[in-house]
């Protein structure tokens, strides 16, 4: 199970992924904590990204797309990862789908949770009352101010994600707004009909080559009946085509023997023809003299 989940900060994604880990045994990837892991390992790419992290460059998306292809090839990452942090833009969803592309991966959903940003604020504005209230220090980036300053990126930056993926027919959308428990319940469902969708389309796959291949099988053997069919037939004309020949052969041999005795005949024909004449000629001769 390959997910993204998507939406503005406070909407409940940190939840409901730590759930989807538990449920199906997948791991959560953050940007964040790849990044930093990949410089504690001083792998090629994290070394990359420390250096341009110390000279307070914001790391490229071609770095990060390298550090997410190293982590997704960790054994861990085997039966499924979901993305916290990344993709951030369209051109970094590109990017992610040329990297699963090449790992030969599919994302199987794009989930977003929908919420409301005026109660996001009345939210942290409680929580930071409460905190007050308790006589503990509110956290820096858990205040309105900041809040309102991260939902305008979100807007600016990662929301065109939304439509893009919706473009690819690949967004659920849930309402953040519901109780915990009825989220998970929808993510559930969601990503049910996507495991039944997929059972469906590798079926269809199988049944599509399983049809080629008997079809495949099936060529040659009805080749093999006909031919086998027509050999009576073929037998029966090559037989009387060599009683043809052996006709012609015969007629080719009694023209030569014509042929051969026509001299003959018209030798003898003449002979015949002029003792014939001799003999008129004599009697002719004969007659007058008695005459």
């Amino acid at each position: 199970m390959r997910l993204i989940l998507l939406g503005p900060p406070g909407s409940g994604k940190g939840t409901q992924a730590q759930r989807l880990v538990q449920q199906y045994g997948i791991v959560q990837l953050s940007t964040g904590d790849m990044l930093r892991a990949a410089v504690a390992a001083q792998t090629p790419i994290g070394l990359k990204a420390k250096d341009i992290m110390a000279a307070g460059g914001l790391v490229p998306d071609e770095v990060v797309i390298g550090i997410i292809r190293d982590r997704i090839e960790q054994p861990d990452a085997a039966n499924g990862f979901i993305l916290d942090g990344f993709p951030r833009t369209v051109p970094q969803a590109e990017a992610l789908n040329e990297l699963l592309k090449n790992e030969q991966m599919n994302l199987d959903a794009v989930i977003e949770l929908k919420v409301n940003e005026g109660v996001l604020l009345e939210r942290v504005e409680r929580r930071a009352a409460e905190t007050r209230a308790r006589g503990e220090a509110v956290r820096p980036d858990d205040t309105p101010e900041v809040l309102t300053k991260r939902l305008a990126s979100y807007r600016d930056q990662t929301e065109p994600l939304i439509h893009y993926y919706s473009d690819h027919r690949m967004l659920a959308t849930v309402d953040g707004m519901m109780p915990i428990e009825q989220v998970t319940e929808e993510i559930g469902r969601i990503l049910q009909a996507v495991g039944k969708g997929s059972g469906s389309r590798a079926a269809k796959k199988a049944g599509a080559a399983k049809r080629s291949a008997k079809s495949a099988g099936r060529a040659p053997a009805k080749a093999a009946k006909k031919t086998a069919k027509k050999a009576p037939k073929a037998a029966a004309s090559a037989k009387k085509t060599g009683k043809a020949a052996k006709k012609g052969a015969k007629a080719v041999k009694a023209t030569k023997k014509a042929a051969k005795a026509a001299p003959k005949k018209s030798a003898k024909a003449a002979a015949k023809a002029a003792k014939g004449t001799r003999k008129t000629s004599a009697k002719a001769a004969k007659k007058r003299a008695k005459g």
